[in-house]
């Protein structure tokens, strides 16, 4: 093996777990989303939220997980594509918390699920972070 491929290795194995990071956000998101939009009036039924909004929100889920999506199919993704990932995965969980408990009122199910949901991706946008800043300091 050459001397090459040993320290390209580290590299190559911190990009695939962030492109994997990202995908499995853009599976999750691009799921979610899709049942919003095919089930929005059931959904919110169970979680006390407008079916409108969830139908609104889904077809925004369903775009963000296709620009998701394709950055992680990028062999290398951009700093500033999966920076931006963090950022708007952030400003997600905030605004769920925000919305759960000062503008809807959710069902009990709506704040659990809501609450959870903004959890996982908070969850994201820190192991994409880290991921991020693994491959940066391995360049």
């Amino acid at each position: 093996m050459s001397a090459t491929t040993l320290t390209s290795t580290p590299v190559q194995a911190r990009r695939t777990w962030l492109r994997r990071l990202l995908g499995a956000d853009a599976l999750g998101t691009g799921l979610n989303g899709l049942a919003y939009v095919a089930a929005s009036g059931p959904i919110g039924r169970f979680l006390g939220i407008d079916p409108g909004l969830l139908l609104g929100l889904g077809a925004v889920l369903i775009a963000y997980a296709a620009a998701v999506g394709a950055l992680a199919a990028r062999s290398s993704p951009p700093a500033l594509g999966v920076r931006t990932v963090v950022e708007v995965n952030l400003a997600w969980t905030v605004l769920s918390f925000v919305a759960l408990f000062a503008w809807l009122e959710p069902s009990t199910a709506g704040v659990v699920y809501g609450s959870l949901q903004a959890v996982v991706v908070a969850a994201f946008a820190g192991l994409q972070y880290a991921a991020l800043r693994g491959q940066s300091s391995a360049e």
